[in-house]
């Protein structure tokens, strides 16, 4: 344990070689593609070599962990020169992978607990991400703007911690260089963030991150991803959108832990005790994700930021409704085949009951609600109208697919991901059309 700790205390100390960056200008790279030639070539064996070594280094006699870290560094620090990334945002994504790992581990010197490690590593990756962003202003004419910095190194350490938990630790480089794109992403997207807002923000996000992980509603990286879409909603579009986010995500939890005992012995339970893992979040979630962030980038192109109100509605809507649907459907016997109304055994994909049909409804229902009255540009009841029937139509969808391709040929996270984009389409086609 305490080589491990001792190892990220060590690629820390690299990492920090990032705040020399503002200095060097272009040559921001060096220092780091120097640790790499001297980590590949030059450092065999030894009391240094024992420091930065991974368990798999000491089989090629080589530091393959920590040239592959510089080497991505390296990398991200051209990007500076060569495509004017800001170099704030280098420091920032060098330096949350680097202290976020350190973070992690040390939590694990007194906790073997994943959550409280992934927790680690936000909070350490957090306070360096931030830390180094006032490095560059210290030494920089880079004006201060404290709640943005706040949350682009919240935002870059989440998505690190996301990575690292579906990826390897020998996948570093790729971490590295993924979230510092997202990063620069994120960075132009962000309007002004005000101090009351972020606080608010991270507030209610780490809230769910801890009461989705609690009730074990989802796992480590399910639990890491609704944090940070959360987040980015909030952030991009505002807490309306964020409560018709949570409709979904608060709702559609509680309804698969509803007599999960029940499901189980039915056969129609989700697994893993009803934790919903990263797949399942996106597969439901990422079509309203692209709404919102193309609702702030709507600025950039001659696009109506309503459409992407709606298509962001109707996407929720057809998540919650097929996320009821399915869940209190299951509950009942003698469920139908949608296409050809053929009894089918539960559990059947593309099999409905006139109960779930039902709960269906009033999830589309209470999306529409939401939106109709939190969001500004579905104000209306033909606003909340439009919404439900996108809801209905997604839901509809779901369930057609389940019955010819589901299966053999996509899986369920491919299924949800259509629905919610032809509950988005529907929503948005149907809002142009009727109210122009």
């Amino acid at each position: 344990m305490q080589s491990t700790l001792r190892r990220a205390g060590a690629f820390a100390a690299v990492g920090t070689l990032a705040l020399a960056a503002p200095v060097l200008d272009v040559a921001a790279f060096a220092p780091f593609a120097a640790v790499a030639l001297v980590a590949a070539f030059l450092v065999t064996e030894g009391p240094l070599f024992e420091v930065f070594a991974r368990p798999g280094d000491h089989q090629d006699g080589r530091l393959n962990g920590l040239a592959g870290f510089a080497l991505a560094a390296a990398a991200l620090a051209i990007l500076v020169a060569a495509v004017d990334m800001p170099v704030s945002l280098f420091v920032t994504t060098v330096l949350v992978l680097s202290y976020g790992n350190l973070g992690k581990q040390l939590v694990a010197t007194v906790s073997d607990d994943p959550f409280l490690g992934t927790a680690g590593f936000v909070l350490g990756g957090s306070l360096g991400g931030l830390a180094g962003q006032l490095g560059v202003v210290a030494v920089t004419e880079l004006a201060p703007a404290y709640p943005l910095f706040v949350f682009l190194a919240s935002a870059a350490a989440l998505v690190a911690a996301l990575f690292r938990e579906v990826l390897f630790e020998r996948d570093d480089p790729l971490v590295m260089l993924s979230t510092g794109l997202l990063l620069w992403l994120f960075d132009a997207l962000s309007g002004p963030v005000g101090a009351v807002e972020i606080g608010a923000a991270l507030a209610l996000t780490v809230a769910l991150g801890y009461v989705s992980y609690a009730l074990k509603t989802a796992s480590v990286a399910g639990m890491l991803s609704g944090v940070l879409l959360s987040l980015l909603v909030i952030i991009f579009g505002g807490f309306g959108w964020f409560a018709v986010l949570m409709s979904f995500f608060a709702i559609g939890a509680l309804s698969t832990k509803f007599k999960y005992d029940d499901k189980l012995n039915r056969g129609v339970a989700e697994e893993n005790e009803g934790a919903r893992g990263t797949s399942n979040v996106l597969g439901n979630a990422a079509v309203a994700v692209v709404s919102v962030v193309g609702f702030a980038a709507s600025g950039w192109f001659s696009v109506d930021a309503v459409v992407f109100q709606y298509a962001f509605a109707g996407s929720m809507a057809a998540a919650l409704s097929d996320t009821l649907s399915s869940e209190i459907g299951g509950l009942y016997d003698n469920p139908r085949l949608i296409t050809t109304f053929r009894r089918v055994e539960p559990g059947t994909d593309g099999g409905v009951t006139w109960q779930g049909e039902l709960a269906g409804l009033v999830g589309a229902g209470i999306v529409a609600v939401i939106a109709m009255l939190l969001l500004s540009d579905v104000t209306t009841p033909l606003g909340g109208v439009v919404v439900f029937f996108g809801g209905l139509a997604g839901m509809t969808a779901d369930s057609l697919l389940g019955a010819t391709i589901e299966g053999d040929r996509i899986g369920n996270e491919a299924v949800n991901f259509t629905a919610t984009l032809v509950g988005a389409v529907v929503s948005t086609g149907v809002a142009l059309f009727v109210l122009g």
